[in-house]
């Protein structure tokens, strides 16, 4: 009778190791728990986070919860703590970034006090400072931001109502901080389809349309700030297309796309773009051994790619060789199964000291490290470490009205850039961040200023140089 019953025990835990090995819980691999927090539990449930790194170097993770936005110190490992939340209308879905000492906070949410909150964060770790929520023509609600230097780009949502043309398909609309962070300027935008979300370097947009014509990813030239931005190419996410994000390689070869879809479960992608008249596929990925969890969100930190992957939690991927995506990492921050479902990991984030965040939907804050180090690896120009601070001679000059300036890092340091006029005024702010060490270059749009004599003025640490720029309309 006991050997009758010890097999049929036996038995069944075959059968549900047959029936659930796709949900098989892996443990976790090459990463180690610094803190979880859990401070905003609700129905609603967590989502998207970003990091901002201020200027005597202590790191804060910002994260979306359900009624507002939660300010968490984690500079010291020993004593990761919230530092201040700011309420907000009840929302699922709050996405922010941050440019300068200022954080810019989006939502779908409908309400009175909808359109972008700004925040501002220079007086951490005492407090934060909220500065206004901002509006305008018919703008009520997005889906994403994104920051490329001194612009937003607001993806989703009613945020094309008002542009030039017919109708609004919520595509991208462009905010203006040069002049003042407190109080962007609406520029133009890009409408032609639906955009869930974008990433924007050297003045080119990468727009995820997720449902149209369907499931592109279209390259459009933003250079020009106003009007309508005209479409360099576009093509199908496929297989299954259903881009949700995207994220860029060193030197813009390769682009890295996530399909939201739950059947069938939807993948990372790589694409070689370096011809952009001939996007070819390269690879798809899964998590190790996990072929039923659905991918959301990716950022790309050097030769890294980190992944929230849903139920299958935080995945670090060696991209070194873009066309064979290797896992290096992960950790599970959703261990009650690895199905297809829309619960776990909502966003990743590195810091340069490398510690990492992630957002879980039902259980808030990571921070995490990896076994290995991953700074060494964050250049998000190229792979050759300049010699020496230089801030560049802007080309073109004389210009009209946009010239590009390019710098280099030798080292990881807080960086401005700043413009002044001939009577010594500020006239735009382009770069206020810490920065990893490598070759940046940054737009300078100046459309709105008056022609004559302007200052270009780089700071980081003890360097300082200035470059003389004519505007001439």
């Amino acid at each position: 009778m006991k050997k009758i019953l010890l097999f049929y025990i036996c038995s069944l835990c075959l059968l549900f190791k047959l029936e659930h090995s796709a949900y098989a819980q892996l443990g976790n691999s090459n990463m180690t728990l610094l803190a979880n927090l859990n401070q905003h539990p609700s129905g609603t449930l967590y989502s998207a986070l970003w990091g901002y790194r201020a200027p005597n170097g202590r790191e804060y993770a910002i994260l979306g919860c359900a009624t507002g936005t939660a300010f968490i110190d984690i500079t010291d490992t020993t004593n990761i703590h919230e530092v201040g939340f700011r309420t907000w209308l009840n929302s699922s879905w709050r996405e922010m970034k941050t440019f300068s000492h200022y954080a810019y906070i989006v939502t779908e949410a409908t309400g009175t006090a909808n359109g972008m909150q700004i925040i501002d964060l220079q007086y951490l770790p005492d407090s934060i400072h909220y500065v206004t929520t901002i509006t305008f023509t018919s703008y009520t609600h997005t889906h994403s931001i994104q920051q490329d230097g001194p612009y937003l780009y607001l993806n989703g949502g009613n945020v094309t109502s008002g542009l030039a043309g017919t109708g609004d398909v919520g595509g991208v609309r462009i905010l203006d901080l040069t002049s003042n962070p407190e109080n962007p300027t609406v520029r133009g935008g890009w409408k032609t389809y639906y955009v869930h979300d974008c990433r924007v370097r050297n003045d080119t947009m990468y727009a995820c349309n997720i449902y149209d014509p369907p499931g592109t990813i279209s390259v459009v030239n933003v250079s020009s700030k106003d009007g309508i931005q005209p479409t360099i190419t576009s093509w199908v996410n496929a297989p299954n297309p259903f881009p949700h994000n995207c994220a860029l390689l060193p030197g813009r070869t390769f682009i890295l796309t996530t399909d939201e879809t739950s059947s069938p479960n939807g993948k990372l992608k790589v694409w070689n773009i370096s011809n952009l008249s001939n996007v070819t596929f390269v690879a798809s990925w899964q998590p190790t051994g996990i072929t039923t969890a659905i991918v959301h969100n990716v950022e790309i930190y050097g030769n890294y790619a980190l992944v929230a992957h849903y139920s299958a939690g935080v995945r670090v991927v060696d991209i070194s060789n873009p066309s064979s995506p290797t896992e290096a990492a992960w950790y599970d921050t959703y261990t009650t199964n690895n199905s297809a479902n829309f619960n776990g990991c909502w966003g990743v984030y590195m810091f340069p000291s490398g510690k990492i965040i992630a957002s879980d939907r039902q259980t808030g804050l990571y921070v995490l490290k990896t076994t290995f180090p991953m700074v060494g690896n964050i250049d998000p120009s190229n792979n050759n470490i300049p010699q020496s601070f230089e801030l560049k001679q802007n080309y073109p000059n004389p210009f009209n009205p946009s010239t590009t300036i390019a710098y280099t890092l030798p080292k990881a340091g807080y960086v401005t850039i700043k413009v002044y006029d001939a009577a010594g005024r500020q006239a735009a702010l382009l770069v206020d961040e810490y920065k990893q060490a490598g070759s940046y270059s940054v737009s300078f749009d100046a459309s709105r200023l008056a022609s004559g004599l302007y200052f270009c003025t780089m700071t980081s640490g003890d360097f300082v140089q200035t470059k003389k720029m004519i505007l001439n309309k």
